[in-house]
């Protein structure tokens, strides 16, 4: 299965890829990069920052490195992956037992959330929104999700707005940063130790903990520096001051719409007829539109 780790900042996500996704990452990057040069940056696909070849008693392996969609100071309270449809989408008991569970789009129709960020900024984002989807169809791509998160301000107040537990930083299986594409298979987290000694390693969690409390936001403001995916809630004062702080994210990019997926698309037509709209394996073109829809309705 996949393997994912967080950076020791929380900066970054690195994960694992097998030989058919490496396969697929180069043919996603080609495109990839002329894009986000043309977007000028203004995207909310993942951004990829390195991929490496690591061998190890002649035994390769590949891995990505990209930025967490999520911050490393401002707790995500709340956490859903959502992909405009409703067959077989939401979290299983197992999942919702966690501290954090990763909601799925049932979850978040039934918890009759909203992503409140006002009209001038739901216009950029969905512009935004619109754009990459476009590129992920063009290349014949689906079952991408909006990764969303939350943080509460006054609740991350009352825990005092700091991420000082590892456990938090964790990714869980249902945490996609895409993790696997049509490759399948779940993700494990994993921080690697530090070096005794090594001049890199972090100073002490107290330490650590007073750092990341004077330098970052108490009262729940985004520092753009590092929350690059962060939204404010549209009821954001001149101050910086907001109820919340959403991120969001397209993450699992790697999904091709090939044979392995017509067959998929054909099985559950069959357990669920062909008159049910809301399943998730569709072509390219349809995804994106009950995608778009979807997200569309969420924002206000």
């Amino acid at each position: 299965g996949v393997k994912c780790y967080t950076s020791q900042d929380g900066l970054y996500v690195i994960y694992t890829l097998n030989t058919d996704q490496v396969e697929e990452m180069h043919c996603y990057l080609k495109h990839y990069h002329p894009y986000i040069v043309e977007r000028h940056g203004k995207t909310l696909l993942p951004q990829y920052l390195a991929m490496y070849r690591l061998t190890v008693d002649n035994i390769e392996t590949y891995l990505v490195v990209i930025r967490n969609v999520f911050s490393s100071h401002l707790r995500v309270h709340k956490k859903y992956n959502l992909k405009g449809s409703t067959i077989d989408r939401e979290a299983t008991e197992k999942e919702k037992e966690k501290k954090c569970p990763t909601l799925k789009d049932n979850d978040f129709l039934n918890d009759d959330v909203k992503i409140s960020i006002g009209e001038a900024a739901k216009e950029k984002l969905l512009e935004t929104l619109a754009a990459d989807v476009q590129f992920l169809t063009r290349l014949n791509i689906m079952g991408y999700s909006l990764l969303l998160g939350m943080h509460d301000v006054a609740q991350g107040l009352e825990e005092g707005d700091i991420q000082d537990d590892e456990a938090d930083r964790e990714l869980d299986e249902e945490d996609d940063y895409d993790s696997g594409g049509s490759g399948g298979g779940g993700a494990s987290a994993l921080t690697p130790p530090d070096s005794p000694g090594s001049p890199r390693s972090p100073p002490p969690t107290d330490q650590r903990s007073f750092f990341r409390r004077a330098n970052s936001t108490v009262k729940g403001r985004i520092d753009p520096e590092r929350d690059i995916y962060a939204i404010p809630s549209r009821d954001c004062t001149a101050e910086g001051d907001s109820s919340h702080v959403y991120f969001l994210s397209i993450v699992d990019v790697l999904t091709y719409y090939g044979m392995k997926k017509v067959a998929a698309k054909a099985a559950k037509t069959m357990k669920y007829g062909s008159g049910v709209d809301g399943i998730s394996t569709v072509e390219p073109e349809q995804y994106a539109k009950r995608f778009l829809a979807f997200v569309t309705d969420a924002i206000e």
